[in-house]
């Protein structure tokens, strides 16, 4: 028991000293110092800010991803992602447009589906008085679209079912056009014209802010009740979703399976015949973003990794120049009875605290810099504890890396040869 006390007190008593010993070296030489500290600083802001930006891209696209819904299947002509490695548009072209009829059919029949809508996409222009947006994103929904994909109404109200099946001439806009026509003035009840069509504005939705992917600019879109919608384009014309939800506890391969049985069964599609319809969801859009951001992490790496190799060695260099100049107090140390491990040790020390702060320091400058965007431009970009450890554990290894054969050539050195050194 004693001889175990003993050991953990030599060995933090020889941690106590070689890390005074380190600290009065970089104290000393303070242009040496803050050469070693700026080439791993250097290196740590370049790879911990891709990461950073990398993170807060991902958590942005990722965020806005799930805004399509995760337990929706869209029936749509065209399939998000390639098929087989391909993308084939030469075949897509040719599949008709889902139509009124397949959506009014699928919510009649599915029984695994919660809710069905019909959603279709185009621009006009959006006119109120003086103001005008010339080319206004428009979408025309069926009354179930709010319980697909929901839109926070901060003001006013959503269509009522009355509305949206009598293509009621009424609109729910985004806050962001609101503020473009009306400026101060309250929309609700006023009249704008979309397309020459006079609307009451009956809801404003809630700001959402800028988007990385931008399904669906809510800001500044003008929502219609379908019927309405249509009587200033065809569907045909606009390329149509039908977006379905699945019932609680059903499992979106099962409504998927459905939803191509009875797709089949309206095209009139022969057991030989490919689908003419592709059936998307969220899942699709998850490899593909995971396959982004794993390259983008590697690019990351690589111009990171160069940063910090020049920054390692630049530390190997300012460790050979430190050992060369305490080579007398090396042999002088252990003519004493320095163990070999004790200049070890020491010099090892030295390198890992000019790393470590170094990093430190790149770290602070990446929090600067991520405050500094989050607050200019309204993106939130965020130094998280992962990559704070990630960055130290990285400075502390190039430290250990770069200062390992400085240390043990000190270490190495014969006494007598230090003492008489020049």
């Amino acid at each position: 028991m004693i001889r175990t006390f003993r050991s953990i007190y030599l060995f933090f008593k020889l941690l106590n000293e070689s890390f005074s010993f380190a600290f009065h070296s970089v104290k000393t030489n303070k242009l040496r110092t803050f050469l070693s500290l700026l080439g791993v600083s250097i290196g740590i802001f370049a790879i911990i800010s891709v990461f950073t930006v990398v993170d807060a891209l991902e958590k942005n696209i990722r965020n806005d991803v799930e805004t399509i819904g995760s337990n929706v299947v869209y029936i749509e002509k065209w399939p998000w992602t390639d098929e087989g490695g391909v993308y084939k548009w030469w075949e897509f072209r040719q599949r008709p447009e889902m139509e009124y009829n397949d959506y009014l059919y699928i919510k009649a029949n599915s029984k695994l589906a919660e809710e069905v809508a019909l959603v279709m996409g185009f621009s006009r222009e959006v006119k109120y008085r003086n103001n005008t947006v010339p080319r206004a994103p428009l979408q025309g929904v069926t009354y179930e679209w709010n319980d697909v994909y929901f839109t926070d109404i901060e003001f006013g109200r959503y269509f009522t079912m009355m509305e949206t099946n009598t293509g009621a001439n009424v609109a729910v806009i985004g806050a962001q056009l609101a503020a473009d026509l009306f400026e101060s003035e309250d929309p609700l009840g006023k009249i704008i014209k979309v397309d020459g069509r006079k609307t009451r504005i009956i809801g404003v939705a809630k700001r959402k802010g800028e988007s990385m992917v931008n399904f669906v600019d809510t800001d500044n879109l003008v929502m219609l009740p379908l019927n309405y919608a249509r009587s200033m384009v065809s569907l045909r014309h606009v390329g149509p979703s039908i977006a379905a939800k699945a019932r609680p506890g059903i499992d979106r391969d099962e409504l998927k399976g459905e939803l191509r049985m009875m797709m089949r069964m309206l095209r009139r599609l022969s057991p030989s015949q490919k689908d003419n319809f592709s059936l998307n969801e969220i899942s699709l859009l998850d490899g593909q973003l995971a396959n982004i951001f794993g390259m983008l992490n590697l690019v990351g790496m690589l111009i990171g990794g160069f940063s910090i190799l020049i920054g390692g060695f630049g530390i190997a260099n300012i460790m050979f120049v430190s050992v060369k100049e305490r080579t007398n107090i090396i042999g002088i140390q252990k003519a004493l009875g320095a163990k070999k491990y004790f200049i070890l040790t020491q010099f090892l020390f030295e390198a890992i605290l000019l790393a470590v702060v170094g990093g430190l320091v790149g770290l602070l400058i990446v929090y600067a810099l991520s405050a500094l965007v989050s607050g200019g431009m309204g993106f939130a970009i965020t130094l998280t504890l992962s990559n704070i450890v990630r960055g130290v554990v990285i400075s502390g290894t190039v430290g250990v890396v770069s200062g390992f054969i400085p240390a043990y050539t000190a270490a190495s050195l014969n006494p007598v040869e230090a003492i008489n050194s020049k």
